[in-house]
């Protein structure tokens, strides 16, 4: 059932400040696309140094729970969204008496626990792996034995909250898995889920506003590395059916939960042709990055407009690319040459301006323009260029 408000407030750039829960790189993106529309950011998060708080308008630094702070915060904002899912719904729900919120609280208490999530889905008809909820150790063995059982081997086991990049989450594939993989997760509840034998992977990412109008973004493919996304590539290449589908599948969700701003629909393309929605991002997405440099309007401009009530961008695609991540691994010989990269045509270069390069932290991306046949092959290039040059330089850490 679509959900809308007829009564969708505008909020104009002259007079409008947006409050952003979260301080990481999609806030820093985020505030880049707010300023170019006219708006002012209003940064709240418990890090003081942070690569959106260094350029937003005004920070609040407080814990996300702290509601003498988060009162504060609302009377000096318009409107506000937020940049990543773990929030307190606790704190949506204090600050959506004082100011609009989008998404609401509802969307994101759905979207941050896997089994609220994947049990929506599953309700409303959307295609899922099989899964089932699972508390203690015992009850993980009676998915795979006896009476109960509801899966085979392997099967993926994740927490049902605080995941993220692989994180939370293991492999079974068999009974002498279990005890480790549970004592592994530490966690109270757990969602068991069907392994799905995958082709690839991709993501629709989305936009809908207040008044139900929805716009999504052709499927990007995405290559994983260590459970980070490691590359994405748009037009995915995929058949016209599969990239429709996809599509047609991310637009109802985003109706069906009532989302009002951005949401990313992560998928996994089966073996055998099928779509399986895999996770929901209610949010800009690392894949939807590319937008920035390839499409008529980026997924973070898409926020702005959603969240301020103005009409939706386009989505439409200017020129093929590739996105790279750029990890803190990239640094472990010295600062990487990134003038080398800035010197390659159609390459841009987007550094998230946090100060400690650690394994696995997100530094900064990537994106290549060109053509739908060697984009992704020419942006895994200029990478290893700036891994060579880093080695190659031989300077110490920073």
């Amino acid at each position: 059932m679509t959900k809308s408000d007829s009564q969708e407030p505008v909020f104009h750039p002259e007079k409008t400040t947006i409050g952003m829960l979260g301080s990481g790189q999609l806030g820093r993106m985020f505030v880049h696309a707010a300023h170019e529309l006219g708006y002012r950011v209003h940064v709240y998060s418990p890090d003081a140094d942070s690569p959106a708080g260094s350029i937003a308008d005004q920070q609040t630094v407080a814990s996300y729970d702290d509601q003498a702070a988060l009162q504060k915060f609302a009377e000096q904002i318009d409107v506000a969204t937020l940049e990543f899912e773990n929030l307190p719904v606790s704190s949506l729900q204090f600050l959506q008496q004082h100011v609009a919120v989008r998404p609401g609280p509802e969307v994101l208490e759905t979207t941050q626990h896997r089994i609220r999530e994947k049990s929506a889905l599953a309700a409303a008809g959307f295609p899922v792996a099989a899964f089932r909820e699972v508390h203690s150790e015992e009850g993980l063995k009676a998915c795979f034995a006896g009476p109960e059982a509801s899966h085979q081997y392997p099967a993926i086991v994740k927490t049902a909250t605080w995941g993220y990049d692989g994180k939370g989450q293991s492999r079974i594939e068999s009974a002498e898995d279990i005890e480790s993989a549970w004592a592994e997760l530490d966690c109270e509840s757990a969602i068991v889920e069907e392994f799905v034998d995958f082709q690839c992977e991709l993501s629709v990412v989305g936009v809908r506003s207040g008044s139900g109008q929805v716009a999504c973004y052709d499927p990007i493919l995405n290559e994983h590395k260590n459970h980070i996304l490691d590359v994405s590539v748009s037009p995915s290449g995929l058949p016209d059916k599969v990239n429709r589908d996809a599509m047609e599948i991310a637009a109802s969700i985003l109706d069906t939960l009532g989302v009002v701003g951005v949401m990313c629909v992560e998928m996994f393309l089966t073996r055998d042709g099928r779509l399986i929605v895999n996770e929901l991002a209610p949010r800009p997405h690392n894949s939807g990055h590319l937008t920035i440099e390839a499409h008529e309007t980026s997924q973070f401009e898409q926020q702005v407009r959603s969240v301020c009530g103005l009409p939706l961008g386009s989505t439409g695609q200017n020129r093929p690319a590739a996105m790279v991540n750029l990890l803190g691994e990239l640094w472990s010989a010295g600062p990487p040459d990134f003038a080398a990269a800035e010197a390659i045509p159609d390459t841009h270069l987007h550094l998230y301006g946090k100060a400690e390069p650690r394994d696995g932290r997100k530094m900064g991306h990537i994106t290549v323009l060109g053509e739908t046949d060697g984009v992704a092959a020419e942006a895994r290039r200029v990478r290893q260029l700036l891994s060579l040059q880093s080695r190659e330089n031989g300077l110490p850490q920073t």
